[in-house]
């Protein structure tokens, strides 16, 4: 077997890999969403069964003000969390596939420099000017691609931070929301 043609069995084997490992990324992904939401429906159907025993052993409207109040609370604190989770396991995904495709692309920018010094062995005399735009670029596209892999990376970073921030916003809101309603149930059993 020839050089030229191992490289590209060997080349087409790392393709292969990549879109592999990047279908794993995915369908790890899908299945941790599933077990979240499966968590989310048992936890709920818990939740769901104690409130409606607690709602047949009622027996004056404080306690039921009471139990509005509970019931309120969890249930948004689990939204929260369950935002959270999503988020969590979402953006693992995109790193991974971040990841993969950086893995990807810088293959495939060896292949092409590999290509071009091929070419450039093999050409004609008088076409080194020729080469020499073809190897510039390949320079010029390697530092495109680069900078915008630097982005996207910088952006999915800002937007972490963000969504982190958003959550810790959230949840400091829910907890004032919850004081203002024991404090209206305080004032209403007064």
């Amino acid at each position: 077997m020839n050089p030229s043609a191992q490289q590209f069995i060997e080349s087409q084997q790392r393709n292969l890999d990549n879109a592999i490992a990047m279908q794993n990324a995915f369908f790890s992904g899908f299945e941790k969403l599933v077990h979240l939401n499966l968590g989310l429906v048992k936890s709920s159907l818990e939740d769901l069964s104690a409130k409606t025993q607690q709602v047949t052993s009622l027996q004056d409207v404080q306690q039921a003000a009471k139990l509005v109040g509970e019931v309120s609370k969890p249930s948004t604190e689990q939204a929260l969390n369950y935002s959270k989770n999503a988020y969590s396991i979402l953006a693992e995904m995109q790193k991974q596939i971040l990841s993969l495709t950086e893995k990807q692309i810088a293959s495939n920018q060896q292949q092409a420099v590999e290509l071009v010094e091929q070419l450039a062995k093999k050409a004609p005399t008088g076409s080194e000017s020729s080469v020499a735009l073809l190897k510039a670029g390949l320079v010029a596209s390697t530092n495109l691609t680069d900078t915008i892999l630097k982005a996207g990376r910088q952006a999915a970073e800002l937007h972490e931070s963000n969504i982190n921030a958003a959550t810790g916003a959230a949840f400091k809101t829910a907890e004032q929301a919850a004081e203002v309603v024991e404090k209206n149930l305080a004032r209403a059993r007064n």
